[in-house]
């Protein structure tokens, strides 16, 4: 392999749409990136537009390919990853969406799925797909789509209509019909079977999904397909969802490794090996990624809302100019004055599942200022983390030790020593925290032969920075209470955990 090879990484996700080169070294070389509009048409509504999201994703691509190809690097191959649920239905013919993408934050199905929930369809969710009964998913916000347009179901049922989520939706595109996803993205959409990894009849009867909508299911390594949309012939040889991509690229390739991405959201995933573990705390089993045919799955935790507090901060209540400013204001009072944010816009995700929860801050006096809100919103990331680590000890005992971050959050100095003294575990960043689009390079570059094997790329990853735990344990147990007592106050159902 050349020293010039280079591999291009789609990263589209829920804030904005990423294109990222990376030599063969995995070192970034070219960066490109475009915010993304979100939509928010209702109370618990997320949209975003599907052809805004192909227009940006095509423009950085064009923008990170001039600028390697003008240092002399030759990109030979492409991953994608994609923010991960997110649910598009466009006409075969014409390539127009038929609907505006909905986005995995939003609950519009919530009585769908309780209704399914109350008739006792749950268990056959959780026993196929690993999955909950939650608007999360991409199920019922299909079957919402296919009820809600006119003429929908009639073009579904005539074999006129493609779904995918945002992996499908591009690759589509850029490949000028290629209608395939990948195992990962697959078994996010509470109609895949992770055991057999096949799309489940039943799963599809439950939420009246047409089979002919859906795209084939491929290896997170194949051949997806070519794209000439920048001038060249481009292979297409990865493909996985990003928590999943971020899970790859953390080099989290045995059972028991674990890693926590900071982004929108918040999403900890543990390696299970080859065995789905069916949680008793209410997480999720999820294929991690399949690669010769041999399925790695993961136990997940999933928050909604992480940096997306953050960008509330900013851009709806306007209490800090930057994203990089909440650092400097946390770092600089003594403590959070009694103030705890939960951050409920779209429901509380795992362990509560709670689509009917609202943001919500406690604590407040006449002493509390907009530093204490905003000390309160990054402190709900490392509490939410913390939930999510006592449930994953629930059910892969032996407790965790060592945390993988990445994430833009995870460059926050202050708020990684938070982490590490609420959760107890140490916290180790990596030089490079863009793991999940390193991780789309990496999938690509193994099935294009830039690297020769796992082992070749976890002998690339190292530890930048750790965070060692340093809180006196009252102090944290006090803290934590103060957490508890601000989550069950923001429930709409009774559930402990």
């Amino acid at each position: 392999m050349t020293s010039n090879a280079a591999i291009l990484a789609i990263d589209q996700g829920t804030t904005n749409s990423r294109a990222i080169i990376f030599d063969c070294t995995g070192t970034p070389i070219s960066v490109a990136q475009r915010e993304l509009t979100q939509h928010f048409p209702q109370d618990g509504w997320v949209e975003h537009d599907a052809l805004d999201i192909l227009a940006d994703t095509l423009q950085v691509c064009q923008t990170a390919i001039d600028t390697a190809i003008s240092q002399g690097y030759d990109i030979q191959c492409a991953g994608i990853t994609n923010q991960r649920e997110t649910t598009i239905i466009w006409n075969r013919d014409t390539g127009i969406p038929i609907h505006n993408a909905i986005v995995w934050q939003d609950r519009r199905t919530a009585e769908i799925c309780q209704s399914l929930q109350d008739q006792g369809h749950e268990q056959l969710v959780r026993d196929r797909s690993g999955l909950l009964l939650d608007p999360y998913f991409s199920a019922s916000k299909v079957s919402w789509i296919l009820d809600h347009v006119d003429g929908a179901r009639g073009a579904a049922d005539r074999g006129e209509l493609a779904f995918g989520t945002v992996d499908s939706w591009l690759l589509w595109n850029l490949t000028g019909g290629n209608h395939r996803t990948d195992a990962s993205n697959a078994s996010r959409t509470a109609l895949f079977n992770i055991h057999t990894q096949e799309w489940d009849d039943d799963l599809l009867a439950l939420f009246n999904v047409p089979r002919s909508i859906l795209p084939d299911v491929l290896d997170n390594c194949a051949d997806f397909g070519t794209t000439n949309q920048f001038g060249f012939d481009l292979p297409i040889c990865g493909m996985a969802g990003d928590q999943q991509a971020a899970t790859f690229g953390q080099a989290c390739f045995h059972p028991g490794m674990l890693k926590s991405t900071y982004g929108t959201g918040c999403f900890a995933l543990l390696n299970t090996g080859d065995k789905a573990v069916q949680s008793t705390n209410r997480l999720l089993s999820t294929t991690a990624w399949r690669l010769d045919g041999h399925v790695t799955y993961a136990l997940e935790g999933s928050i909604f809302i992480a940096g997306a507090a953050i960008q509330w901060l900013r851009d709806e209540m306007g209490l800090i100019k930057t994203a990089p400013d909440s650092e400097t204001v946390a770092s600089d009072l003594t403590d959070n004055g009694g103030v705890y944010l939960v951050p409920a816009f779209t429901g509380l995700g795992a362990p509560w599942w709670d689509p009917d929860a609202r943001g919500a801050i406690y604590g407040l006096t006449r002493n509390t200022g907009a530093a204490h809100i905003t000390r309160a919103a990054l402190e709900s990331a490392a509490y939410q983390t913390r939930d999510l680590l006592e449930a994953m000890d629930g059910d892969w005992p032996g407790g965790v030790t060592e945390l993988r971050v990445d994430g833009g959050m995870s460059d926050n100095n202050w708020l990684m020593q938070f982490l590490a003294n609420i959760t107890g575990a140490r916290i180790s960043r990596p030089l490079n925290t863009e793991t999940t689009a390193l991780g789309a390079a990496y999938l690509a570059g193994l099935q294009h032969g830039i690297w020769a094997s796992l082992d070749d790329i976890a002998s690339a990853w190292e530890s930048h920075q750790v965070f060692e735990p340093n809180m006196a344990e009252p102090d944290r147990e006090a803290l934590l209470l103060g957490w508890d007592q601000a989550v069950q106050r923001t429930l709409t159902r009774v559930r402990t955990h």
